[in-house]
């Protein structure tokens, strides 16, 4: 698998990402070393997690990140390995933040955490988590720069924000010199998801409009949900609409077309979308984790990508 330049930066990253939302949890905790270590033998070096992961379970509050970093160790690939975490989320009763969550108290208070439990100096990727919609961009950018310039984060991202602030936070950057968000991470697959940015504020999905500026301005995205819950492979009922069914039959019809799966197809969509873009998925299964990987090889024409989105 070839690793991907990174936009501004001096990384270089496996064009799939491997998600930890459910390690501890759905992922059993002894399956976690074999997933990563079986993952990077396939060429991924990206990994991603969040101060958040598990948060929803009685005590499972970081059990996610934990995981992570002993398994990066045990397979001997702390050092090489690109992990991204993100902090920032609103609370909930069991989990407990102040407000507004993007203090730079909060900020730092979240990394230290996170850094903690990876045991690790620093992080490649550092996302805020969500945006409160309250503390100015100059404030959050400065905040997060500090961090960087102290060795703690490489790369800035921003997940699940709204483009109006994406594109503030940015000319704030350009203006002072200073890094802005390099990544986005919202929710982006062949699937469309039923609610819209008014009935759920707090997550985005990908509008062409959106994907042109981040492509115009080299903004990676990486994408969550990127094969729909498993959608694709006949499972994610929450995703289940005429559109979603229509792009499903194309996709199934492609992939027998190709020798591929339906998923694959899915994933080779979303990798041929502009920006660049990174699919993030998360599996317990090693049969899961070699399907995803050899949607790699699964090249679509613009006439392929267009058709299954839309159809004839």
């Amino acid at each position: 698998m070839q690793c991907v330049p990174w936009p501004g930066t001096d990384l270089a990253v496996s064009p799939l990402c491997l998600g930890t939302a459910d390690w501890g949890t759905k992922t059993p905790a002894e399956a976690t070393p074999g997933l990563l270590a079986a993952a990077w033998q396939a060429g991924i070096n990206f990994f991603d997690t969040a101060h958040v992961y598990a948060a929803w379970v009685p005590g499972g509050g970081g059990r996610p990140e934990r995981l992570l970093g002993q398994a990066l160790r045990a397979a001997g690939v702390a050092e090489q390995a690109i992990v991204a975490t993100k902090g920032g989320h609103p609370g909930w009763d069991g989990y407990p933040r102040e407000a507004p969550f993007l203090s730079e108290r909060q900020i730092r208070r979240d990394l230290s955490e996170s850094l903690e439990r990876l045991e690790r100096d620093w992080v490649d990727v550092y996302y805020l988590h969500r945006d409160d919609g309250v503390t100015p961009v100059a404030e959050i950018l400065g905040t997060l720069n500090a961090l960087r310039d102290e060795g703690r984060i490489r790369v800035l991202g921003a997940s699940n924000w709204s483009l109006t602030r994406v594109a503030a936070a940015n000319a704030w950057a350009a203006a002072a010199g200073r890094q802005g968000f390099r990544v986005v991470q919202p929710q982006w697959s062949l699937a469309v998801p039923r609610w819209t940015m008014q009935g759920e504020p707090t997550t985005r999905y990908v509008l062409p409009r959106e994907a042109a500026w981040y492509a115009a301005h080299d903004v990676v995205v990486a994408a969550w949900s990127a094969t729909a819950n498993g959608w694709f492979a006949g499972r994610g009922a929450a995703w289940d609409r005429p559109v979603n069914r229509r792009s499903r039959a194309r996709a199934r019809q492609l992939a027998a077309e190709l020798g591929g799966t339906p998923t694959q197809v899915a994933l080779a969509w979303l990798r041929q979308q502009a920006p660049l873009t990174i699919p993030i998925f998360s599996t317990g299964s090693p049969a899961h984790l070699a399907e995803a990987v050899g949607a790699v090889e699964l090249a679509l024409t613009v006439e392929q990508c267009r058709w299954l989105r839309f159809g004839r």
